[in-house]
């Protein structure tokens, strides 16, 4: 198949992260080139059910990423890939397929710390040409003229993109929510997606893993008080589990240690890693700090916080190390107090549950979000009400929901449709949705699948 897209037509190509949650990988074609955006990695689980159908089974490699086939074929009509923001789903697979891909990244500026330590931990930080645009410019890449946006998630600098092309305007949006007060990083302004409506948007392709969710997301300068009720009111240590990429979250967690008298320390690779990315990238205070973890263990117990990663129940994790009993710088005891300011990640539910049993027959109590009466997490990713929102503002000809699995998608679809957008295109990894110059879409039209790294390899995972 040619399939090079020639100067009328505008097309979205997604390769992963399309009728699923993760390995997120999408090409945009006009005029004989192409554009991808994210270059992601999932963790999959036994059980759980892959977009095209497949049931992932144990023996499988731990991570895995989508197979870049179609492009690698034609990678020299590549003419970038754009990086939205830090987390696995959409930066994890870079550093395994960029032998494939070849082409100039674009990130802003706490994405391209996160990239450059994952390139050099591979041996490629300077084979790689990164190019860190500011928020709101425009850059011509290929034919493609692309203009880097500020909305808001769980991660510092997440950007939406307006890919502007002579035949049509399209509209990514990433990963997002509308959070008035991030704590961390940018903020957004209505007005910039008001703008896009004067301009004209052809399609809007925007993120569903939370469409089936009523009302808002919580803002993450709402957890302050939540998040202090339990660290204050707690008689022994405190362990906060959290995702290690929200800054804001480990930020606001600085802030009630300094507030309530103890001392905070950071266990777990990815979240000192995470750490120290944004303290290069400028987005940490510079007088917001924590203690050498090493000190922790010496401490009166009412005068610890200790933050750590694990909160989806992962083998091998501090807070697995400290819920066996087998971590080197403290051991928990009754009266402690552990908080999971996280949700389950769907297929994560037992391992989590294993870890609150271990904890419990201890003694130690575990807040989660489940039994909290306070808020103690928020979603990075958009309830109903932002995204109509959003479709208000932007008023694209054509919505096209990505990042969620079917179900999620569906009802992204309907509220689309309930928000005046005439035409919904909702499809799955490997079909072409031609834009320009007649809208429709071609089902399966690339062979997709997905590759697995282990032994230092890429395989095949049927």
């Amino acid at each position: 198949m040619s399939m090079s897209p020639v100067a009328n037509e505008l097309v979205f190509l997604p390769l992963g992260g399309t009728g699923e949650i993760g390995m997120n990988m999408n090409l945009y074609g006009h005029d004989g080139k192409w554009l991808m955006v994210d270059c992601g990695v999932t963790f999959p689980k036994p059980g759980r059910i892959s977009a095209d159908g497949t049931r992932h089974h144990s023996g499988e490699p731990d991570t895995q990423m989508p197979d870049p086939e179609f492009i690698e074929a034609r990678k020299d009509d590549l003419a970038g890939l754009i990086i939205t923001h830090a987390h696995e789903d959409h930066v994890g697979a870079v550093p395994y397929l960029w032998h494939k891909l070849r082409c100039p990244i674009y990130c802003t500026r706490f994405t391209a710390e996160v990239l450059k330590k994952k390139l050099a931990e591979h041996g490629l930080l300077h084979q790689v040409k990164i190019i860190i645009p500011e928020t709101g410019e425009r850059l011509h890449i290929g034919p493609f003229d692309v203009q880097f946006l500020a909305l808001t998630h769980s991660i510092p600098d997440p950007n939406c993109l307006m890919i502007r092309t002579p035949v049509g305007n399209i509209f990514h949006t990433g990963d997002w929510k509308l959070d008035p007060d991030p704590v961390v990083g940018h903020g957004y302004k209505e007005e910039t997606f008001r703008k896009l409506a004067d301009e004209g948007v052809l399609a809007m392709v925007c993120d569903s893993t939370n469409a089936t969710t009523k009302g808002r997301s919580v803002s993450e300068g709402d957890l302050y008080d939540g998040l202090r009720h339990y660290i204050e009111s707690a008689k022994g240590r405190v362990v906060v589990t959290c995702f290690g990429s929200n800054i804001a979250r480990l930020l606001t967690l600085s802030h009630i240690a300094e507030d309530t008298g103890r001392y905070m320390g950071l266990y777990g690779r990815s979240l000192i890693n995470m750490h120290q990315c944004a303290k290069r990238a400028g987005v940490w205070p510079f007088n917001a700090g924590s203690v050498d973890t090493g000190h922790l263990g010496y401490l009166p117990r009412n005068e610890v916080l200790a933050v750590a990663t694990g909160s989806q129940g992962e083998p091998r994790t501090a807070l697995r190390r400290l819920a066996a009993g087998t971590h080197p710088d403290f051991e928990l005891e009754a009266g402690d107090r552990v908080i999971f300011s996280a949700r389950a990640i769907p297929g994560n539910e037992e391992a989590i549950q294993g870890v609150i049993d271990q904890l419990t027959a201890i003694g130690v109590e575990v807040i989660t979000v489940d039994n909290a009466e306070h808020d103690i997490h928020a979603s990075g990713h958009p309830a109903q009400d932002e995204l109509k929102l959003l479709y208000n503002w932007v008023q694209p000809e054509i919505a096209i929901p990505v990042h969620g699995e079917t179900e999620h998608m569906k009802a992204h679809a309907g509220l689309a449709k309930g928000c005046g957008i005439s035409r919904t295109m909702t499809g799955r990894n490997g079909d072409l949705f031609m834009l320009r110059p007649v809208p429709g879409m071609q089902r399966q039209k690339v062979r997709t699948g997905r590759l697995g790294y282990e032994k230092g390899g890429l395989v095949k995972v049927d």
